[in-house]
């Protein structure tokens, strides 16, 4: 495997991830992959040397060593890692595809024209391939720990095994080399995969829990805005019972003006005109 390659793809992944993303990545390189590539490889090295049966029947030991070890821990966890990361390159891909989209509508729109305000903001299609890769990873991880698990029963590694499968002539003792050492680095493996996995858990709901509240402000200010486009502007002023509440406070501070200070000028007018009038009754 070319681990720059590798390197070079999750640092392409980091971009588009949240900070939950972000950690899983860091968790995956650093207590990973370095650990796998630095140390578990020597550790285990050409394990079936180190396998050593206590008889001479031509194949036994060879036998017993596939019947204990269907799958070495090596290889096992470098399938789990390519198999984790291959759907955070989902995402990447979307991205490019998003920004080739984009450089073909400026071709044909112009250069000010834009199809998409970021490529890379996790909005519409995005955000759903995120979120299935999310559960992607998820599920590639819960099943290659169950593999493990199922294989090589919880994890153990014993000192000693007893093999009874043919060409075996009776039930052979066979004695694992370093199993204490493969053992501590199985248990490490184990608990950075299931911290990936809560990881990956907190960064699915925090993607649902922002998707809610941002479809509730929306939801809200929609609300908002209709009410306020069939809210009649004008009101009778008599009467603040048909006022909106931020009309009420405005209202309240209305003080009418005096009786004195009013002048009622067509009253007097009309009184001198009947003063003025002559008697016209016969009475």
């Amino acid at each position: 495997m070319d681990w720059k390659t590798f390197q070079a793809l999750l640092s392409g992944v980091n971009k588009y991830s949240t900070a939950f993303g972000r950690i899983w990545l860091s968790v995956v390189f650093v207590f990973r992959v370095m650990v796998y590539v630095v140390a578990a490889e020597r550790v285990w090295g050409d394990e079936q040397k180190d396998f050593d049966c206590n008889t001479k029947q031509p194949g036994c030991a060879n036998v017993c060593y596939d019947h204990f070890f269907p799958i070495s821990h090596i290889r096992l966890w470098a399938l789990q890692l390519i198999f984790v990361t291959c759907p955070s390159l989902l995402v990447v891909m979307h991205v490019k595809y998003r920004e080739d989209r984009e450089r073909k509508y400026r071709q044909k729109h112009g250069t000010d024209a834009k199809l998409y305000d970021n490529t890379g903001k996790k909005h519409g299609g995005l955000w759903w391939t995120y979120l299935l890769s999310l559960f992607a990873k998820t599920g590639i991880e819960v099943a290659f720990l169950y593999i493990l698990h199922h294989i090589y029963n919880s994890f153990d590694l014993p000192r000693l095994v007893k093999c009874e499968v043919m060409p075996c002539p009776n039930v052979v003792d066979c004695y694992i080399g370093r199993p204490m050492e493969k053992k501590v680095f199985t248990y490490f493996m184990v608990g950075a995969s299931a911290i990936c996995i809560v990881l990956s858990i907190c960064e699915i709901l925090y993607l649902i829990s922002k998707r809610i509240s941002r479809c509730a402000k929306k939801m809200k200010s929609h609300r908002e805005r209709s009410m306020t486009l069939y809210h009649p502007q004008y009101r009778d002023q008599d009467s603040n019972c048909t006022l909106p509440m931020h009309e009420l406070d405005h209202k309240l501070e209305y003080k009418a003006k005096p009786k004195a200070e009013l002048q009622p000028v067509a009253y007097k007018q009309s009184v001198c005109m009947r003063a003025s009038a002559p008697n016209l009754s016969f009475a």
